[in-house]
């Protein structure tokens, strides 16, 4: 199985749930990918793009063997279906709290608009506030367009990102792709214009017509958490209408779970995926 990650993730993101779940599902191995312009996969060229993650992929199971299944978080969710589009021998894949349609009003509104310049006491006049209420995702990448080039360690940076509005685990989680240089201080190794192209790609595309597609042989389990607001109740009601059109080939799983799925709900997550899959 091949596991994808979330926008400014990266494969390791997944190591503790593959390791349960290839101990519980002896047969299965585990592929963590760090998708372009993520942790590793640095060296890649424009455009950035949905398609070309998938190409990406399919370039890896050129080299390392075929890919029985695919399961893929929020932005990996939806590289995941695009995936399955371009490979229809897939067999199966899962997608984490990914809405699979575009998003109009996302893409009547620049990264850059919806971070709300909003100075903050103590910090300056080029000071933001980080406001996450309709695209943390976006909101994340304008404000590490706003980033100093380094920092004398990677506290200043989490402490940075937290004065700017983001939770201490978002601003944690983030200080994984913070390195140290070779003048002894920090910087952010996130290339944050890629970034930009790969979300702006990710709300432009709609893969509906792919999973209402008659033709499509891949099993498709489209995993909601019932507290995210991913996937508003439009999608959520032509997800189920798709279900019910194809039962053979798709399922949609609910979960007492946040977007953070794997997060949240652990153990259930593994038990769907080792018995469905």
């Amino acid at each position: 199985m091949v596991f994808l990650h979330g926008i400014l993730g990266s494969g390791a993101n997944w190591r503790t749930f593959a390791v349960r779940l290839v101990a519980e599902r002896t047969e299965w191995r585990a592929v963590l990918v760090d998708l372009r312009k993520h942790g590793g996969s640095q060296d890649f060229v424009p455009p950035h793009t949905l398609a070309a993650c998938a190409g990406d992929l399919m370039e890896l199971e050129k080299s390392i063997g075929r890919f029985d299944a695919v399961l893929g978080h929020s932005f990996g969710g939806k590289v995941g279906l695009e995936y399955a589009r371009l490979n229809p021998t897939l067999d199966v894949l899962w997608v984490l709290d990914a809405a699979p349609g575009s998003n109009p009003d996302r893409e009547s509104r620049s990264a850059a608009e919806r971070f709300e310049a909003k100075p903050l006491g103590g910090l300056g006049g080029g000071a933001h506030h980080l406001d996450m209420k309709d695209s943390p995702s976006d909101a994340v990448v304008a404000m590490l367009a706003t980033l100093p080039e380094r920092f004398d360690s990677r506290e200043a940076f989490i402490a940075y990102v937290e004065e700017r509005g983001a939770e201490r685990p978002v601003a944690m989680w983030l200080a994984m792709n913070v390195r140290v240089q070779d003048d002894g201080r920090y910087a952010m190794r996130l290339d944050v214009p890629a970034m930009r192209e790969l979300l702006d790609d990710y709300f432009l595309r709609d893969d509906w017509p792919y999973l209402e597609d008659p033709q499509r042989t891949t099993k498709v389990h489209l995993v909601v958490g019932d507290r995210s607001r991913s996937l508003d109740r439009g999608e959520r009601a032509l997800a189920n209408r798709v279900a019910v059109g194809s039962p053979d080939r798709t399922w949609v799983h609910v979960l007492d779970a946040g977007h953070w799925i794997h997060v949240d709900a652990p153990d259930a997550l593994l038990a769907l995926v080792a018995q469905y899959t």
